[in-house]
C-alpha cells in the first residue's frame, strides 16, 4: 500500500494537518520560494567540493590534492549520512507554535554559513576537514527539512511537475555558484562568504512567507532512534528505491568528483576552471529542457519507472562518451547528454520515491533515510576514484565504472511494485 493509501484509509478527524496527506494543489509562488531556497543549499553543497575545496586543497597540499580531497569529501559525506536522517527524524517531532520544518530549514542554513567563514580561515587538511564536517551539519538540516516540504504540501498528481522544478537549484545552484567565485568575487576566503550570504538570504524567503504546519504538541511519536530503522522486509518498495538512488548517485560521484582534475590532467584544457564552467553551463541547459517536461509527462502518464530506466541508458552513454574519447569536444557533447539524462532522474526519481515513503509521520525522516543514498556515495566514491584514477587504468576506468553502476542503479527501479 501506498503512502498516500495508508493516509486516505485513516480517518481525517484523527490526524493533524501536518500529517494528512495533501490534496490542495500548490500554486506557483509556493513552488518558486522552495525552488529560491533549494539554489541556496545546492549552492553550498556543490561550489565547495567544485571549486573552493579543490582550490585550497591543492595549496595546502599539490602533491596529494586527490587523496586529501577525496577524504576531506568523504568524511563530510559520512556526516551528512548521519546528519540528514536525524535532523528530519527531528523536524517530524518538533511541535514549535509557528511550525515544524521551517526553524529546521533557516537554523541550518545558517549554522552552515557560519562554518563555511570558519572553513575558509583553515590552513592545514585536518582544519579543511572539520570545516566542511560543520558545514555539511548545518545544510543538511536544511535539506532533510526542505525535503519533507513536497510530500507535506505537494498531492500526488503534481510531484512529477514539482520534483522538476525543485531539481533544477541541483545544477543551477552549482553553475550560479561557479560563477560567483570566479567571476564576481576574487579569492578563496571571499568565495566561501559569498556562498555563506548566498545560502541564507535565499532561505530567508520561503521560511519567513510559506506556511508550515504545526505539529500538536500532544501528538505522540515514535522513540528517536528505534524510528531510524526502516525494514525492507516489510517496506520492499521503500528499499528498492534507496538502493536505486544510492547506484545512481555513486555513478555521478564517480564522473564528477575529479572533473577538475580531468580536464587538466587528462584533457589538458588549458583553462580547467572556465572550461568546468563551460560544460556545466552546457549541462544545466540540457538539464533544464527536460527536467519539467519529464516530471509533468511523469505525472499526466501515471508512470514513474520507464523514465527511470530511460534516464539511466542516457546518463551511461555520456560516461562511456569520456571514457572512450577524452577530448574537449566530446565532453561538450557529453554535458549534453548527461545533462538531458540528469534532467529526467532528477525529477521522476524525486517524485517516486515519496510515493513509497513508509508512514507520514517520518516524512523527513524517511526522507533524511532516502537522503543518505545521496550522501553515502559521496564518501565511497572517493574511495572508489582515488585507487582507479591513480593505479587502475585512469579517467577511462572511471567512466566506464561509472557507465556501468548507473546502468544496473537505473534498471533495479524495476523492482518496485506499488508505483508504475
Amino acid at each position: 500500500m501506498s503512502a498516500a493509501e495508508r493516509a486516505a484509509a485513516t480517518p481525517t478527524t484523527t490526524v493533524p494537518a501536518a500529517l494528512a496527506e495533501p490534496t490542495e494543489p500548490v500554486r506557483g509562488r509556493w513552488v518558486a520560494l522552495l525552488v529560491l531556497a533549494n539554489l541556496g543549499v545546492w549552492m553550498a553543497f556543490f561550489t565547495p567540493i567544485q571549486v573552493l575545496l579543490p582550490v585550497q586543497i591543492k595549496a595546502i597540499d599539490p602533491a596529494h590534492k586527490e587523496s586529501m580531497l577525496g577524504v576531506v569529501t568523504g568524511i563530510g559525506a559520512a556526516a551528512a549520512v548521519v546528519v540528514n536522517p536525524l535532523a528530519g527524524a527531528l523536524s517530524d517531532r518538533t511541535a514549535w507554535r509557528f511550525g515544524r520544518r521551517h526553524l529546521w530549514t533557516l537554523g541550518g542554513a545558517v549554522f552552515g554559513a557560519l562554518a563555511l567563514l570558519v572553513l575558509a580561515r583553515q590552513h592545514t587538511v585536518a582544519g579543511v576537514a572539520l570545516g566542511w564536517v560543520a558545514a555539511q551539519a548545518g545544510f543538511n538540516a536544511m535539506l532533510a527539512s526542505l525535503t519533507a516540504a513536497v510530500p507535506d504540501r505537494v498531492p500526488v498528481v503534481q510531484r512529477g511537475a514539482v520534483s522538476g522544478w525543485v531539481g533544477i537549484p541541483q545544477v543551477l545552484g552549482l553553475v550560479l555558484g561557479v560563477v560567483l567565485v570566479t567571476a564576481l568575487v576574487t579569492g578563496n576566503a571571499a568565495g566561501y562568504a559569498a556562498v555563506a550570504v548566498a545560502v541564507v538570504l535565499l532561505a530567508l524567503p520561503f521560511t519567513l512567507a510559506t506556511p508550515d504546519d504545526r505539529l500538536p504538541r500532544g501528538w505522540r511519536a515514535g522513540r528517536l532512534l528505534a524510528g531510524m530503522w526502516v525494514s525492507p522486509r516489510r517496506y520492499p518498495d521503500f528499499a528498492w528505491a534507496w538502493i536505486t538512488r544510492f547506484l545512481m548517485q555513486l555513478g555521478n560521484a564517480l564522473a564528477t568528483l575529479y572533473l577538475l582534475y580531468f580536464l587538466a590532467d587528462r584533457v589538458h584544457y588549458p583553462d580547467p576552471q572556465g572550461g568546468l564552467l563551460v560544460l556545466i553551463l552546457i549541462y544545466t541547459a540540457a538539464l533544464t529542457a527536460t527536467t519539467v517536461f519529464a516530471g509533468r509527462r511523469s505525472d499526466r502518464s501515471g508512470r514513474r519507472k520507464v523514465f527511470v530506466v530511460w534516464s539511466g541508458l542516457v546518463i551511461a552513454a555520456a560516461a562511456v562518451l569520456l571514457a572512450a574519447w577524452p577530448t574537449w569536444p566530446m565532453a561538450i557533447v557529453a554535458a549534453v547528454v548527461l545533462g538531458a539524462g540528469y534532467g529526467i532522474y532528477v525529477a521522476v526519481d524525486a517524485a517516486l520515491v515519496t510515493q513509497v515513503l513508509p508512514k507520514a509521520t517520518d516524512r523527513a525522516k524517511d526522507l533524511g533515510v532516502v537522503n543518505i543514498a545521496n550522501s553515502a556515495p559521496q564518501v565511497l566514491g572517493p574511495a572508489l576514484s582515488a585507487p582507479i584514477v591513480v593505479h587502475l587504468g585512469g579517467y577511462p576506468t572511471l567512466y566506464a565504472a561509472t557507465a556501468v553502476v548507473t546502468v544496473l542503479g537505473s534498471v533495479l527501479v524495476l523492482k518496485i511494485r506499488s508505483v508504475p
